[in-house]
């Protein structure tokens, strides 16, 4: 069966479970982070991959402590510096120079603004969920929430960081290859879901007494 890759120039793509308008590296932003995710340059990807992946093992399985571990960093770094300085007259060789990384204020601002407009939007959502107007989302979001709050109990707080970077880092790709399948499987489990409920919305949900609509009156 053959797979659908798609490009950077894949910008519309109508139908499928989650009705995207725009192809998956553009809904990462189509920048530099979105070709890492999607494993573009797969030296790069890994690297970051196992860089989250050796944090992950200094503080959650040989629970080192932060401040030690960038100031033995720091420490390292100056260290190799003062030697390098040193000895670069004498092998002839060119001092260290410290890497200019340069991030502009409109990145900053943009990504402060994203955040911004994310936590308004899930803050108002929520708000809207739990006035009850939608009983079905009301108790998706109340089932969703006890099962993270098992999760988190079960595990601590850097492995769960781990593994949401984990699946950053492999799903969108993982989606990417596999599209038209992750599709077809969505899509039946989406019917599935709505059967079970439509059963425990007639045999439960309209059973529940409810207070009378008022009509708003101009």
């Amino acid at each position: 069966m053959s797979h659908h890759f798609p490009n950077d120039g894949d910008d519309v793509r109508v139908g499928g479970p989650f009705h995207r308008h725009k192809s998956v590296h553009k809904l990462l932003g189509g920048g530099r982070v979105a070709d890492i995710l999607l494993w573009k340059d797969r030296n790069i990807s890994a690297a970051v991959l196992v860089g989250g992946k050796l944090i992950w093992y200094l503080f959650d399985v040989v629970e080192y402590n932060i401040i030690p571990l960038l100031c033995q960093i720091a420490a390292i770094a100056m260290l190799v510096i003062f030697i390098w300085s040193n000895a670069a007259p004498l092998l002839n060789i060119a001092p260290p120079r410290v890497p200019e990384v340069i991030i502009s204020e409109h990145a900053f601002q943009k990504m402060a603004q994203t955040i911004h407009y994310r936590l308004a939007y899930t803050v108002a959502s929520l708000y809207e969920i739990a006035c009850g107007k939608d009983l079905k989302k009301f108790l998706l979001v109340i089932g969703s929430l006890l099962i993270l709050s098992e999760i988190g109990s079960s595990y601590s707080f850097t492995s769960l960081l781990y593994l949401g970077f984990f699946c950053t880092m492999t799903l969108p790709a993982l989606y990417q290859r596999y599209e038209t399948e992750v599709d077809h499987l969505v899509a039946r489990g989406s019917e599935d879901i709505k059967k079970f409920y439509r059963k425990i919305d007639s045999n439960f949900l309209n059973k529940i007494p409810r207070g009378p609509v008022k009509t708003k009156i101009n």
